[in-house]
């Protein structure tokens, strides 16, 4: 797939089949995309993968209340 510039700006193209280029877009997403693309991704993959994402400390623990609260 071909990223969008907004939030991935260090390669042309990603291997989503490859597990860690697809943890590595997902982080990309969850830190510098829109609404628009954050509603795009595979929201149960964000769950399974979070404690795997490495994100910043604010934006993990909107994403752990998130899930928290659907459960």
């Amino acid at each position: 797939m071909h990223p969008k510039r907004s939030i991935v700006w260090s390669k042309n193209e990603i291997d989503l089949q490859d597990p860690f280029q697809r943890k590595w877009y997902y982080r990309q997403v969850l830190m510098n995309g829109r609404a628009e693309d954050v509603a795009a991704i595979d929201w149960e993959e964000i769950k399974k993968y979070l404690p795997e994402l490495n994100l910043p400390a604010e934006i993990n623990r909107v994403w752990e209340s998130y899930f928290n609260a659907q459960t």
